[in-house]
């Protein structure tokens, strides 16, 4: 597959991440989950960052890769720009357009939203140039607003639509520098910056995003070049991984399995050579993990909300008439769906159980995607053929004796972690999604100790300072970490119990 091949297959990937804040479920003006959207990936204008310092309006990606000076540098970086829609109707006295919340007209409904536009900015460099010194493009987009008329069915005007945009203004910047070592890899910085100077003062969030990027990601294509994966990169870069500094965005190999020219720098977390999941009917902007949730969920829509759905985007109605009359057999593809099961070549190994030091560890985003591949390449580790019914019913744990989440224990750095232990969350990088980045340093307090069917050990906690804490016992709501990602306290043992699991003491 060529170049353009590799950036049209990412492009899906790039589709769903650019459009989740926007279209998921799908929105309509009236649900209350719509009054906060664009939640990924916003670069705020200047001055925003004095309503909230933790929204920022700039994005930095580094990563490594193996080029020749002669090779060259292709940066595409794409964002969301709202649009304020307003629709106006005919007035039946005067024939004079006017402001209208909804526009009702053949069955059909029109009402003002928030909008978004597609923006693609890009930029192409030299290695040898950008070595010499850094580069830096600056873009402006122009305010404007447009006008559609809407009319009935013997044609005459009835209503308008009127879309207006703010001016944008926002710099891309690229550093380049050979790392030190035998490789000599080339260690690539990009910078997005909103620049975007509103004129007058922002007063809250809706403000900025009036003014703001959303949604911002890069794709980053070298031809001929060779990506190093930052979530599992060969042993001799890893300390020049580790030392890369990612603000805001998470890089990962884009495109098929196998392609290295291509990088995906994205402001959600994702695991190298992402893919729109097979059983996918469609664009549901959130394809790559929750299609068939996301596909119920639309279809318990009222009559009355689809309809306001439909009239928020042309996009959000093209999917619930897609998901309207989608047949039984195509939503029954995308139920049940197994991804880890795969044959395995002669001679091959079953998959060592916890603890062994061989194969891919469970925190590892690399060798979960391996394992991911589906039957027949031969790569990863091979799943045990089930010939015999268990002994004990998996699925229904209060059936095995041998396990008490409320009594048993873990062995942690050679302290005894139980229920009412204490101890510091530390999510690891490598398994950690964005939310429990927020978690790292805090007092939790251990809840159950809990085993899975493949033998893993998972501590069941709650943060010490969580005001909603016996709310969340009540409802068996807990937050979930591996042994290796929290640090044990010190205090009074925990009592000795009868299962005991040691996880590194």
């Amino acid at each position: 597959m060529t170049l353009d091949g590799h950036l049209e297959h990412a492009r899906k990937v790039a589709d769903a991440i650019l459009y989740e804040g926007y279209l998921l479920y799908p929105y309509h003006k009236a649900a209350q989950k719509n009054q906060v959207r664009f939640q990924f990936g916003v670069l705020m204008p200047r001055g925003y960052d004095l309503i909230d310092p933790h929204e920022s309006g700039d994005s930095q990606t580094e990563c490594l890769l193996e080029c020749a000076d002669d090779a060259e540098i292709r940066v595409l970086v794409r964002f969301l720009h709202l649009q304020r829609r307003t629709v106006q109707g005919v007035s039946p006295e005067t024939g004079d357009l006017h402001d209208v919340g909804t526009l009702y007209l053949d069955g059909s409904e029109y009402t003002s939203f928030d909008e978004a536009a597609e923006r693609e900015q890009r930029i192409t460099m030299g290695v040898a140039a950008l070595l010499a010194g850094d580069s830096s493009v600056e873009f402006h987009i122009g305010a404007g607003t447009a006008a559609e008329d809407v009319t009935n069915g013997r044609g005459l005007l009835a209503g308008r639509l009127v879309r207006e945009w703010n001016a944008l203004d926002g710099t891309i910047r690229l550093h380049a520098e050979r790392v030190a070592g035998p490789y000599q890899a080339l260690k690539l910085r990009l910078r997005v910056e909103n620049t975007t100077a509103p004129p007058d003062g922002l007063s809250g969030r809706d403000d900025g995003l009036a003014h703001a990027l959303i949604a911002a990601h890069s794709l980053i294509a070298v031809p001929g070049g060779t990506f190093l994966s930052m979530t599992d990169p060969p042993e001799w870069a890893a300390a020049e991984v580790a030392a890369c500094r990612n603000e805001g965005t998470w890089p990962v190999l884009a495109g098929p399995r196998g392609c290295t020219d291509l990088m995906l720098s994205s402001p959600v977390i994702l695991y190298d050579h992402p893919e729109i999941a097979a059983e996918s009917a469609g664009d549901l902007y959130d394809a790559t993990e929750i299609d068939e949730i996301l596909t119920l969920r639309t279809l318990t829509l009222t009559d009355a909300e689809k309809r306001q759905a439909r009239a928020t985007d042309s996009r959000a109605a093209d999917l619930i008439d897609r998901l309207d009359d989608m047949p039984p057999e195509m939503l029954e593809r995308m139920h049940g769906a197994i991804r880890y099961l795969r044959s395995a070549p002669a001679g091959a190994n079953v998959a060592p159980g916890p603890g062994s030091g061989a194969g891919p560890a469970a925190g590892d985003l690399a060798g979960q995607a391996e394992m991911a591949d589906g039957p027949g390449n031969g790569n990863g580790w091979a799943a045990p053929d089930i010939t015999a019914r268990p002994s004990v019913p998996w699925w229904d744990p209060g059936a095995d004796a041998s396990v008490s989440p409320e009594t048993d224990h873990v062995v942690i750095e050679g302290v005894r972690v139980a229920r009412n232990s204490r101890l510091v969350m530390q999510p690891g990088s490598r398994r950690a999604d964005a939310q429990d980045l927020f978690l790292a340093g805090r007092e939790a307090i251990v809840e159950a100790v809990l085993s899975d069917v493949d033998g893993h050990v998972h501590l069941a906690v709650t943060p010490v300072d969580d005001p909603a804490a016996d709310l969340h016992r009540t409802h068996g709501r807990f937050l979930y970490f591996a042994p290796d990602e929290v640090k044990p306290l010190p205090g009074p043992a925990a009592p000795e119990t009868a299962g005991t699991t040691d996880a590194g003491g």
